[in-house]
């Protein structure tokens, strides 16, 4: 995989990553990492929401009225 940033992406995760104290690679790599994770958490929350509203949605449209 290529990474392709514009000058400014490139040159904030430089000084990120200097500031650091980690590399460029790295720094892209955590940030894939946390993507990747908020984005399962995402899910897991969707699907949770779906299952209440299965299991208890008459129940909380009558407290909704």
């Amino acid at each position: 995989m290529t990474l392709r940033l514009t000058d400014e992406e490139h040159e904030a995760l430089r000084e990120r990553a200097s500031l650091d104290g980690i590399s460029m690679q790295e720094a892209a790599r955590c940030a894939v990492r946390e993507y990747v994770a908020s984005r399962d958490r995402r899910d897991r929350i969707d699907a949770a929401a779906v299952l209440v509203m299965k299991r208890h949605g008459e129940a909380l449209r009558r407290l909704g009225e």
